[in-house]
């Protein structure tokens, strides 16, 4: 078994499917050893909506660390279907997080560490990276994060 595969298993993570894309644009793009990956929100965990809201308003700051985590894992299963090998990831160079926040809201660091933590968990040093974490006045479908990212592969 691949290595970060039984890093996943170990973990207990199982990726979640990935979602049709939502308009005219591709879930990556690759150009030489570097992989653009769309932008991707919180899915609906069974039973219940889509997340939406704005923090901290309508969603705690832990909640929306929960959803950036959720997102991260969308993003990883993008890279597993992209790729085919998740063992092909050089490095995570790049996140931006944008988080649906209140106008006075500036934790937007501690909601994108959902995703950034578990970048290194699943990828070790593979997966830190240089990140921005932003306040959006809105986000599609009010969505409370969404988060984009770049990554070198072999």
């Amino acid at each position: 078994m691949a290595k970060v595969e039984a890093r996943l298993k170990e973990l207990g993570i199982t990726l979640p499917p990935v979602p049709a894309a939502a308009g005219n644009y591709v879930h990556a793009v690759q150009t030489g050893n570097t992989v653009y990956l769309a932008g991707k929100g919180p899915l609906a965990e069974p039973g219940k909506p889509r997340p939406s809201g704005k923090v901290p308003k309508d969603i705690s700051v832990k909640d929306a660390y929960k959803h950036a985590r959720s997102v991260g894992l969308v993003l990883i299963a993008v890279l597993k279907e992209f790729l085919g090998d998740l063992d092909r990831v050089e490095r995570v160079v790049k996140v931006l997080g944008m988080v649906n926040g209140t106008p006075e809201f500036g934790e937007q660091p501690k909601v994108i560490n959902g995703c950034s933590d578990l970048f290194v968990e699943v990828f070790g040093e593979k997966g830190r990276h240089a990140r921005s974490a932003v306040g959006m006045g809105s986000l599609p479908s009010g969505i409370p994060v969404e988060i984009e990212a770049i990554v070198e592969v072999k």
